[in-house]
């Protein structure tokens, strides 16, 4: 059974996000030196090569699908700890999203990657930046194909922060 308070767990194992009466709240990082810190993030929409093949040739109704879903990406990274319980929100010092059409998926794969100098990292931003960019592909080329699927998001790889450097290579 779950003990609300944490007394069953050493101090190494005490959830970060709760406090001593077991109350969710943000983890204080105003001891944390600021430091730069990078996150990249992907993913994966699979679909019908003929929904791929318009999505590249812009013949959507919508308009642009990649130049709307990178806008998207953008707007969700800087949204982030307004869309995720107890995510700080973090300065966003710079910001790249790429798109890659893949024939073989076929599909389109996300990359983003996020730059902060901060006293927290930017994975959350990464990966919320990839899966909205994604959703908003969907949502502009739904009326071409209501299958889609939506995988593979992943974090990549991280720097920066007290733990370093991680990736998944």
């Amino acid at each position: 059974m779950d003990d609300p308070n944490n007394n069953h767990l050493t101090n190494e194992k005490k959830f970060t996000h709760l406090n001593e009466a077991g109350e969710a709240r943000m983890v204080d990082v105003s001891g944390k030196q600021p430091t730069r810190r990078t996150a990249i993030a992907q993913g994966h929409i699979s679909m019908t090569p003929e929904t791929l093949s318009k999505i590249k040739n812009n013949q959507l109704s919508k308009g642009d699908v990649l130049q709307v879903a990178r806008l998207a990406a953008i707007m969700a990274a800087k949204k982030t700890s307004e869309l995720i319980p107890l995510c700080h929100h973090i300065p966003i010092a710079s910001f790249t999203v790429n798109f890659t059409s893949d024939e073989i998926i076929p599909g389109i794969a996300v990359r983003a990657e996020v730059t902060s100098v901060g006293q927290t990292g930017a994975e959350m931003e990464a990966l919320t930046a990839a899966s909205v960019a994604l959703l908003t592909v969907y949502d502009m080329a739904k009326s071409l194909e209501r299958g889609m699927v939506i995988s593979q998001v992943q974090l990549l790889s991280k720097e920066g922060g007290e733990s370093g450097a991680w990736s998944t290579k």
